[in-house]
């Protein structure tokens, strides 16, 4: 079919990129490095080396990349207080340039001529993941077999793998959640099935890492998280590494009805698509980062980052976080940071992350400024007269012209 010798494929051991090692093998002659990556799924890896070396795979590559995906790309990501079209966390979106930079890794390590990865041809990810791996090493060649094969169905994917021999527990297989999930340390998401119909309601059922805000507890939890240049380092004064830290963020938001969204989202490719979201670290994470800079970020630092973070959440979402516009952004979203110490207190009730406390010995916050109280002639209130009539100028001489804007 091609020159191809040596293809690095993103596997995970399950249904579709099982089919896709032996068709890469069948219909490209060549051999297959299969590349698993542990990045918070909540499923077990290892299995994924016994289903590949049964298929004849000799390279294999199993990493557990959890504390890089957190540390360099979720973090990052959050110091800009990212959210997408006002409701998106880009849970998936986040994770797709770390397997693309390893898919690259391993190709440059390995020899090989190619990338090759199970996300179809109406998605999103298929852009992201060849976006990247395109910015990495402009040469490489990448295979995408939802675009090339005519299998279109679960039950067709089923048949090859009968037909090919190819060790996949089909009894499992069938009773596998009728929705398309993906997981990481960040976020799960949930489509197809009667999330097809915009109109209908989740069931309850769907939901894996939370309860419903009805089902949790009638009594809130206070926690506090420590800041230092912009990231989160410590919960309740334990000190915790980066993937931890989310992890425990997760826990602790899901068993208070924290982090579910329901979304209609418009896809890069062009469809909208509807999906279900749980996120209860990085909504946690979210409302906690906003309340550290609220008080140690200088205002208009504060808007032009709001200003921003639209343009750097549609790049992310759409899949250039390896662009040079991503950077140029991450670079001043990162240099705003250095002064983002501090705690915050927060209560978790029932599905709501209240901010109840913050602190930092870089606080912006003035209380003989701010008070209602004596100030001891902090502030005279008579400057606020010319500050007004100064920036109602243009308004006054427009209506002295003649332009009411009644």
């Amino acid at each position: 079919m091609s020159d191809v010798n040596k293809v690095v494929l993103a596997y995970s051991g399950g249904l579709d990129t099982s089919v896709i090692v032996r068709w890469l093998q069948d219909n490209y002659n060549c051999e297959v490095v299969t590349f698993t990556a542990d990045i918070g799924q909540g499923e077990e890896v290892e299995p994924a080396r016994a289903k590949a070396q049964a298929m004849g795979v000799k390279d294999i590559y199993i990493d557990d990349l959890r504390e890089e995906f957190v540390r360099d790309f979720v973090f990052p990501m959050f110091r800009a207080n990212t959210i997408y079209e006002g409701e998106y966390l880009l849970g998936t979106s986040i994770a797709r340039p770390l397997i693309a930079k390893r898919l690259i890794e391993i190709a440059n390590e390995t020899g090989a001529d190619a990338i090759s990865h199970g996300a179809t041809g109406k998605g999103n990810d298929q852009v992201r993941f060849e976006l990247g791996a395109y910015a990495l090493k402009p040469g490489i060649k990448v295979i995408a077999p939802w675009r090339e094969w005519d299998l279109s169905s679960r039950e067709s994917l089923m048949a090859y793998c009968k037909s090919r021999d190819i060790p996949v527990d089909f009894s499992s297989a069938k009773k596998k959640s009728p929705y398309s999930m993906d997981a990481n340390l960040l976020h799960i998401s949930y489509e197809g099935d009667l999330l097809e119909s915009p109109w209908s309601e989740p069931e309850e059922d769907m939901w894996r890492w939370s309860v419903s805000p009805e089902a949790a507890p009638d009594e809130a939890t206070y926690i506090e998280l420590d800041f230092q240049c912009g990231d989160p380092v410590a919960i309740n004064g334990e000190a915790m590494s980066p993937a931890t830290l989310l992890e425990y963020l997760n826990k602790v938001g899901g068993a208070n009805g924290i982090g579910r969204a329901d979304i209609v989202e418009n896809r890069y490719v062009g469809m909208k698509a509807r999906g279900c979201y749980e996120t209860p670290g990085g909504t946690i994470l979210l409302k906690a980062h906003r309340a550290i800079e609220s008080l140690t970020l200088d205002r208009e630092v504060t808007h032009l980052k709001d200003e921003l973070m639209p343009r750097y959440a549609k790049l992310i979402y759409n899949g250039y976080w390896w662009s040079p516009e991503r950077r140029m952004l991450q670079a001043a979203i990162n240099d705003s940071q250095g002064v983002v110490n501090g705690k915050v207190r927060l209560k978790l009730y029932k599905g709501n992350v209240i901010v109840v406390g913050r602190q930092s010995d870089d606080s912006l916050f003035d209380e003989s400024m701010a008070t209602f109280e004596e100030d001891a002639g902090a502030y005279d209130q008579a400057d606020a007269e010319g500050f007004i009539k100064l920036n109602a100028l243009r308004m006054r001489i427009a209506a002295n012209k003649g332009r009411s804007p009644l």
